[in-house]
């Protein structure tokens, strides 16, 4: 198992709890999400980075993992919303491989 099968299947799960899918409110957090709609989903995205943020200031190894963890949860939930699917993030990962950080930078679009 590798890190691309974990995040596909989070990816299924996340999907079926949309409400097109049957997700309940009442008894799923992600469907609870889904229902109060976009802006709730990305204010949680924010509050997230923050956490991810300040354990790292921290230097709590420990505690910066799991913010990370939900940090990159609540990102898949946003991706959901939007019909995008984690391998996508990877495929773009993939294409900046081997690429210096500034030489990606140049190459996109209103940079």
């Amino acid at each position: 198992m590798n890190g691309n099968d974990i995040l596909s299947r989070l990816a299924d799960v996340i999907d079926s709890r949309k409400p097109a899918a049957g997700g309940d409110p009442a008894t799923s957090y992600v469907a609870k999400l889904f229902h109060k709609g976009t802006d709730a989903i990305l204010k949680k995205v924010g509050e997230e980075a923050t956490e991810v943020v300040l354990a790292a200031k921290d230097g709590d190894a420990q505690k910066l993992v799991y913010e990370v963890a939900d940090l990159w949860f609540h990102s898949m939930v946003a991706l959901s919303a939007q019909g995008l699917r984690p391998e996508q993030v990877l495929a773009e990962l993939a294409r900046r491989e081997g690429l210096s950080g500034l030489e990606e930078f140049s190459q996109r679009p209103n940079s």
